[in-house]
């Protein structure tokens, strides 16, 4: 939208400043258990100051370069270096003394009752744009900067008084209904996890094919007829991968070579797939991978497990157990009862070792199972597939309502600073009149310290 609705104006951010300024360096060393808060760009990373609690303290020296920083009520807090830069906090109440680092720019306004109406345009998106002004503002490949002097140019649409306060409080009404709704949104992976442990649970204790058992019974009592056994009988062999030495043997192609970080729970990832030679494969030839073997990790990750695919005809591997199972464990039942909570616990329990521990052969030799026998085994395997597909289904969809609810925000955010939250009054006083105020009253006073390019390094 390039034309302002009636009674706007266009003004810099400088236009509305009593002054701006940065933190100070060298601060870390009067880090203390209390004393003053400090805050840093990690405090305001959300968009607004983090809880006082999390807040790190300093204290301080009588006298110290940089008391300068005393934040304030109505103040406005922006990161300035960092992946994070262009954040923004507006510091709606009294706070204890504090003050904020050099990788964050401490804004004052001239007139503090425009601080809510600036931190919610400094926040949202810019014409045309997902970034707002302030991160489109931003120089440098790697680590962005923000220097003062990019503050103090940051354009704004300045709404006349009254209308600010309508928008604001209109804001605050839309933006409370699309954080209750983000927030009942965010819990939902966890509990998609929780449903995902309890199919699991269920299908190792035999809960979740018990009315299968009574409609393939003769005595219709569903009587569970598995036996308790371990991995060691059920098993046709059981190994470790490779632990030589690897630096020297990967090459751009030949025979897949999985690590620890190639098993995830249920599932083979060829993300940063090595692989080494047939030769060299031949060599260590103990420890290759057939499709239908269980790989479960060792260390980092002890006990997570995936089966080899069908389309991994031939492979090797490196410090992963090895177990291939026999024709009384379908593989896929195997690995939904490795990663199950109570296998988890058992590897947690058998762990060895000094310096790393491990989850070794002879412990998964030892793991205890409760086996159904195998027409049972393939129908938990056929539901807990299904459970985890209608989970995956939400999971998706999940993905998409939280994208959509980000971009909500943002749409209600730039509609605010169009003009098109909130009707318009003909009888509210012109933006225009309100910045000449500004400019008067900045004029009759002592020439406040504004910052300058260089203050964010001071």
């Amino acid at each position: 939208m390039s034309e302002l609705p009636q009674g706007w104006s266009k003004a810099k951010l400088d236009d509305l400043l009593e002054y701006v300024t940065s933190g100070s360096r060298d601060w870390s060393k009067y880090y203390a258990e209390e004393g003053a808060l400090f805050v840093r760009t990690q405090d305001i990373n959300t968009n607004k100051l983090n809880g006082f609690n999390s807040i790190a303290k300093v204290n301080l020296p009588e006298k110290v370069e940089g008391k300068r920083t005393l934040i304030k009520k109505d103040d406005i807090l922006l990161t300035i270096t960092g992946a994070n830069v262009g954040k923004c906090a507006h510091i709606e109440g009294d706070v204890p003394e504090a003050y904020v680092s050099q990788s964050v720019a401490l804004v004052r306004l001239a007139d503090k009752s425009l601080a809510k109406f600036v931190h919610k345009q400094l926040i949202s998106p810019g014409d045309g744009s997902v970034q707002t002004k302030l991160e489109a503002s931003a120089y440098g490949m790697g680590r962005p900067v923000l220097n003062l002097d990019n503050v103090r140019e940051v354009s704004l649409n300045i709404a006349p008084h009254a209308e600010q306060a309508r928008i604001t409080q209109k804001l605050d009404e839309l933006l409370v209904q699309v954080g209750t709704i983000k927030d009942r949104i965010d819990a939902l992976p966890l509990l998609l996890k929780r449903f995902r442990q309890s199919v699991l649970a269920a299908a190792v204790a035999g809960r979740l094919t018990e009315d299968w058992r009574i409609s393939n019974s003769l005595d219709k009592l569903g009587v569970k007829n598995w036996e308790v056994t371990n991995f060691g009988a059920i098993c046709s062999e059981i190994t470790v991968g490779y632990v030589g030495k690897m630096s020297d043997q990967y090459t751009e192609t030949g025979i897949p070579f999985l690590r620890s970080q190639n098993v995830r729970p249920f599932r083979f990832s060829n993300t940063n797939l090595l692989h080494i030679s047939q030769g060299f494969h031949d060599k260590i030839i103990k420890s290759k991978l057939s499709p239908g073997d269980l790989a479960i990790v060792r260390s980092g990750a002890p006990g997570v497990t995936c089966v080899i695919p069908d389309d991994l005809e031939i492979a090797n591997c490196s410090d992963l157990v090895i177990a291939r199972p026999s024709e009384r464990l379908n593989s896929q039942f195997g690995c939904l009862f490795m990663n199950s909570e109570v296998a988890q616990k058992n590897v947690a329990a058998n762990q060895v070792g000094v310096a790393q521990q491990h989850f070794n052969v002879g412990s998964m030799k030892k793991m205890p199972i409760d086996l159904p026998p195998i027409d049972e085994q393939l129908e938990i395997v056929r539901r807990v597939n299904q459970l985890f597909a209608f989970s995956e289904l939400l999971e998706s969809k999940f993905q998409i309502a939280k994208a959509r609810i980000d971009l909500l925000t943002q749409s209600i955010l730039a509609k605010a600073f169009r003009g098109e939250l909130v009707p318009q009054d003909p009888n509210d006083e012109p933006a225009s009149i309100l910045l000449e105020r500004i400019r008067t009253q900045r004029a009759a006073q002592p020439k406040a310290w504004r910052g300058s390019k260089s203050a964010a390094t001071n």
